[in-house]
């Protein structure tokens, strides 16, 4: 998909809109399924909140991937795309009993990370398999908003709680199928990541009849040139033969699976907007664009850095900008960034916008969410249509207080 591709796509379709590129969505899970090559079962579960699109998880199933889902609906989702149900994870965090037994019911996975839970599950349904989540208390990623392993996290039983979680488990007998654990996002250090990896093959120890161990994931990926990322060929070699020789000590061939996001959809995203204005204060130029954080919160949310080029202009001369939307709160894309010349009217584009961007969208403002394309085999497809005033009032019930006036 090129550039000239995206303008098209605006073209036809309207702006602020959101590409998805199906080739590298494609290539990347082949990168990471081919880093693990030496691991006999594997299995990748595609974490469906990074971009939750049913055309997407459809996308995902034909190239293989299982899901990892984190609540009912996205469960529901992943059905109505055509996933079986055994091939789906469902891991909530802060949900109720009554949730997770209609998950079960499925027939989907079930993966607990609440002690309380797990007793009033196990009790209720011994036999019903369950995965456990462990938090190892291993801290990744340089965010603390997508670091989930530290001690003072909301995710995953403690390992510091594993003789209170044998205790439940040999209490209600209930049956443990899985280990599962996420130290969170942009993980950079390997040796961090397999120091984790100890922890939960440790842990699994405790447990005669596993059938898989969850590593989750985490991977970074590059947001802008020279960016570093994580080495997942140099994870796949080291990783890979530590697992074999566990499996080996534990007496049994055991399935190892991943659940990417980010990795496998950010890069393959592109948001394109339109600029309204350009406004010159006496210390900064505002690029102020057709969108705002009810379209992409991560800026704002998380500090995230996303590539911002001119479609419009790629090789004008660069000036320095601070691109900002339009809702009626700070809504800064960039800080004083250097872009090729912009002018009212330019499309701009940003970069690994794929993972956590249209999925956190809202109609904050009473602004419409964009569309989504998936740019497929050589050709843009409609994935969801841009919403309407009609989309705002759906769900919406109107009061007639001039009816119950007279009433009264």
């Amino acid at each position: 998909m090129t550039d000239n591709d995206l303008l098209n796509v605006a073209s036809e379709y309207g702006n602020p809109v959101y590409v998805y590129d199906s080739a590298k969505i494609a290539s990347q899970y082949k990168r990471l399924t081919s880093a693990f090559n030496g691991i006999e079962d594997l299995r990748i579960n595609y974490a469906t909140k990074a971009l939750s699109n049913i055309s997407i998880l459809k996308l995902m199933r034909q190239l293989g991937s299982g899901l990892d889902t984190v609540s009912i609906q996205e469960v529901q989702l992943g059905l109505a795309a055509g996933f079986e149900p055994q091939s789906i994870i469902y891991t909530p965090n802060g949900v109720s009993l009554k949730e997770i037994e209609a998950v079960a019911k499925m027939g989907v996975q079930i993966n607990i990370d609440n002690l309380s839970l797990l007793e009033q599950f196990g009790a209720r349904h011994p036999t019903t398999p369950v995965c456990i989540r462990i938090n190892p208390h291993v801290m990744a990623g340089g965010n603390s908003n997508i670091s989930v392993g530290h001690i003072d996290s909301k995710f995953g039983i403690s390992i510091h709680q594993i003789p209170h979680l044998l205790r439940i488990v040999e209490i209600t007998q209930m049956n443990i199928n899985g280990i599962h654990m996420h130290t969170g996002s942009d993980i950079l250090d390997i040796g961090v990541f397999l120091y984790a990896a100890e922890i939960l093959f440790d842990t699994a120890k405790h447990f005669k009849n596993l059938e898989f161990l969850d590593f989750g994931s985490g991977f970074k990926v590059p947001y802008q040139k020279n960016d570093i990322e994580t080495n997942v060929e140099e994870l796949g070699d080291k990783l890979s033969t530590r697992f074999n020789a566990f499996c080996k000590e534990y007496g049994k061939d055991l399935q190892l699976i991943f659940e990417p996001g980010k990795f496998l959809v950010s890069e393959a995203g592109h948001f394109v907007t339109q600029v309204n204005v350009v406004k010159q204060t006496t210390s900064t130029v505002f690029a102020q664009v057709d969108s705002g954080f009810n379209h992409l919160i991560r800026p704002m949310l998380y500090g995230s850095h996303h590539q911002i080029e001119n479609l419009s202009n790629p090789s004008g001369k660069e000036r320095f900008y601070s691109v900002v939307g339009y809702i009626c709160e700070t809504d800064t894309f960039a800080n004083n960034r250097k872009i090729p010349e912009i002018t009212e009217g330019d499309l701009l584009v940003f970069r690994n916008s794929g993972a956590y961007c249209f999925s956190m969208a809202s109609n904050y403002n009473s602004r419409y969410r964009p569309a989504e394309v998936l740019w497929h085999e050589g050709k843009a497809h409609l994935i969801r249509k841009r919403e309407t005033f009609e989309d705002i009032l759906h769900n919406q019930v109107e009061m007639a207080f001039s009816e119950m006036h007279e009433k009264a």
